[in-house]
């Protein structure tokens, strides 16, 4: 059985020595273990720091496109280079790369084929007060989404079996980790979470400019996906929310108008009916969304199974 442990990186050339050092060439139940790193359009020595630190294969993008695009190119890779297990890691040694081990074992159990490596974010020091708080709610809020219980739901550190990387396909541009909930969640994915440990911080993340920027990627991505996987959903209660709206101007038109004293009162039912009629169109969108989306799946099995067979030939 072969893992890869796959490595974004952007601009890590100071940190990769340490994280690649602390990666464990030998764990029980594996017979091999690989490490690929991605470079992200780096400006500094990232690859070749990642060469001559011992990095077994590493890819070098011309173009910094972002985490994810980084992370969706390496998951391509490992598959095709064969791994039956992958494991994500970042760059900046943020992750402890001993308790590999640890977070693989569901997978090799056969009790998950996603394993999130849980950092135990009110233990961890350098962590605000309001940025825990903030991760618990984020990870409450993927919960809802996905329907996946895990307790840090942004971690980087993670374990993907080969099915599932075949079954995963990444679009979001900001990070792939809420994205992969909520797929795994959608495609019913075994998904498990596992305590593991952290170092050090070394520097800022470069993921965001600030937390207020974060925040409004997260929102955006999560919403986003979950728009993509239960549209009929989201777009019935936005078509609900308007009818509703539309109902209370309408009300008081009709009792004015029971009353004997419509005049005036006119722009009450204007507004109550655009307020309905906008309701109505949302839902017929919410209908149009949900046969697309259908269809997206059926496109999405054809892409599993073309990736299978690539994959197969390799």
């Amino acid at each position: 059985m072969k893992l890869i442990v796959l490595i974004p990186c952007f601009n890590e050339a100071e940190t990769l020595p340490a994280t690649l050092r602390a990666i464990p060439r030998e764990i029980a139940g594996i017979g091999a273990v690989e490490v690929l790193v991605v470079d992200d359009g780096s400006t500094d020595d990232t690859a070749h720091v990642a060469r001559a630190s011992g990095a077994d294969h590493v890819i070098q993008k011309r173009v910094n496109g972002g985490l994810a695009a980084a992370f969706r190119t390496g998951l391509d890779e490992c598959v095709k280079r064969g791994a039956d297990i992958i494991v994500n890691t970042d760059g900046d040694n943020q992750y402890n790369g001993s308790d590999i081990g640890l977070l693989i074992e569901p997978i090799l159990n056969r009790t998950a084929d996603i394993v999130i490596g849980d950092r135990q974010t009110d233990r961890i020091e350098h962590f605000s007060y309001l940025k825990r708080k903030l991760q618990r709610l984020g990870s409450r809020v993927v919960r809802r989404l996905s329907g996946i219980d895990v307790p840090d739901a942004v971690s980087g550190f993670r374990a993907i079996s080969r099915s599932a990387a075949l079954r995963l396909n990444i679009v979001t541009s900001f990070s792939y980790t809420i994205e992969m909930l909520i797929q795994a969640g959608k495609k019913k994915i075994a998904v498990a979470s596992v305590p593991v440990r952290t170092n050090r911080v070394t520097r800022e993340s470069r993921l965001f400019r600030s937390l207020p920027h974060f925040l409004e990627r997260s929102v955006t991505t999560m919403l986003r996906m979950y728009s993509m996987y239960s549209p009929l959903r989201v777009f019935s209660v936005l078509g609900t929310l308007f009818f509703v709206i539309g109902v209370a101007p309408i009300a008081r038109f009709l009792y004015f108008f029971l009353t004997g004293e419509s005049g005036g009162h006119i722009q009450s039912l204007v507004i109550g009916g655009a307020f309905m009629v906008m309701g109505t169109i949302t839902f017929l969108i919410g209908l149009v969304a949900d046969l697309l989306s259908f269809n997206r799946q059926l496109l999405v099995i054809c892409l599993v199974k073309i990736r299978v067979l690539e994959a197969d030939r390799k």
